[in-house]
């Protein structure tokens, strides 16, 4: 069962600013990425399901925050049908987050109550969305659907909207200064943030400076 409710997440989504996005098969790994980015002062953490028994590395990961980091509220990412929906929310997710925009996947998230964040690509598919109850819509991928000019446009006709960009998105203070100043709610970032050298060197450290940099850059763009 979630140990978070949808708009705990969706208030420590805007609250934080980012959402970091990362899948390894080694349990250990990303015990080791989750515990850096928490102490570099991320609280939502999206767990990809990519690989084979990505579900069983999510469980001990899950439960691994629970006990060892509990203000982490971990979800899982690139999920695109009700069925894989319904293996993560009886292990425990907090959110789900899907590269495509299924009813299906809301229904099953909405019996719940579960964070439900869908790929979106256009205002339609948006709208559409939060008909169907997406408190946070994805836009996915972020720079190919039109960048942090796509975000403004959107919140012109939809300043309610909440809007979290994953892919394009880097730690750097030009690209998030980009993001944020167009209105996004937070970004889901990845390969940009926890790169390849980190995990074949082992350097975690590095990674927790990369968040907390992350994290101020955000803060200061939005004045707090």
């Amino acid at each position: 069962m979630a140990r978070f409710t949808r708009i705990e997440v969706a208030l420590k989504m805007k609250e934080t600013g980012m959402v970091p996005v990362f899948y390894n098969k080694d349990i250990e790994i990303c015990k080791k990425v989750l515990k850096a980015c928490y102490d570099g002062g991320v609280r939502v953490f999206e767990f990809t399901n990519r690989g084979d028994y990505a579900h069983e590395v999510f469980s001990e990961l899950n439960k691994y925050a629970a006990k060892e980091l509990p203000e982490m509220i971990m979800g899982v990412g690139s999920v695109v049908d009700p069925g894989t929906t319904s293996l993560y929310i009886q292990l425990g997710t907090n959110f789900v987050v899907s590269p495509v925009l299924s009813a299906e996947m809301a229904k099953v998230c909405n019996r719940r109550k579960i964070a439900w964040s869908p790929g979106c690509g256009s205002l339609t598919e948006i709208s559409y969305a939060e008909e169907l109850g997406a408190e946070v819509v994805k836009i996915f991928p972020g720079t190919e659907v039109g960048g942090p000019s796509f975000v403004k446009a959107v919140k012109g006709p939809f300043p309610w909207t909440s809007i979290m960009p994953t892919g394009g998105v880097s730690p750097s203070e030009e690209n998030l200064t980009k993001w944020f100043s167009a209105g996004v709610h937070c970004v889901g970032m990845g390969s940009q943030l926890i790169t390849k050298d980190i995990i074949e060197s082992g350097n975690y450290d590095e990674l927790t400076k990369r968040s907390q940099s992350a994290l101020a850059i955000i803060k200061a763009v939005r004045g707090v």
